[in-house]
């Protein structure tokens, strides 16, 4: 069945199927399988906050620095033992896919000091990943995250098309099929 789902999404596109003029979550709707049937889809895209985070080298950015990009923001903490099991398929879904198209961004919610931090990546194996907090919770409120790990999906104005409560395989068939289908059609 996912061989299916990939070959009409590949023929799709082949045949000028444009994600960008379309409703994003519309295109994805029906691509959701396996984890990513937890992606919840916005009918309309909502505007977020810009509410600054601490970046990992000390400075400061807001989401809209992302603009132009599909972007995966990722709430996790330290203590989080399912944001553990999430972590390395993150890592490996930014390998994959991260650049001028998309991005996965991670933002440490509420009190996880940088070197707890740095020992969490290192633990997990993860490489390609920023360590940015979010240590008042200011951005998380903003965003209304109520649990970790919330995934948060963003189209290329900055806006939200859905979100993920959870832990999701990130780097597993059915993510790529919908990542594909978002960064395929903007190229």
């Amino acid at each position: 069945m996912r061989k299916f789902v990939s070959l009409v999404l590949y023929t799709a596109l082949m045949l000028g199927a444009n994600v960008s003029q379309a409703n994003e979550a519309d295109t994805l709707r029906d691509l959701r399988q396996g984890d990513m049937k937890k992606l919840i889809l916005h009918s309309a895209p909502k505007e977020k906050p810009q509410v600054a985070f601490q970046t990992e080298d000390g400075g400061t950015a807001t989401l809209a620095d992302y603009r132009g990009k599909y972007v995966l923001v990722n709430f996790w903490a330290t203590w989080c033992a399912p944001c553990r099991a999430e972590m390395p398929m993150l890592d490996a879904l930014q390998g994959t896919y991260g650049g001028e198209d998309f991005e996965v961004v991670t933002i440490a919610a509420g009190r996880n000091p940088v070197p707890a931090m740095k020992k969490f990546f290192a633990e997990a194996g993860v490489e390609n990943l920023p360590l940015h907090r979010d240590p008042k919770q200011q951005l998380a409120r903003a965003m209304g995250v109520i649990g970790l790990p919330l995934s948060v999906l963003m189209d290329r104005e900055g806006r939200e098309i859905g979100r993920l409560i959870g832990d999701a395989d990130w780097n597993g068939e059915d993510a790529h099929v919908l990542i594909e289908a978002l960064i395929g059609a903007a190229n």
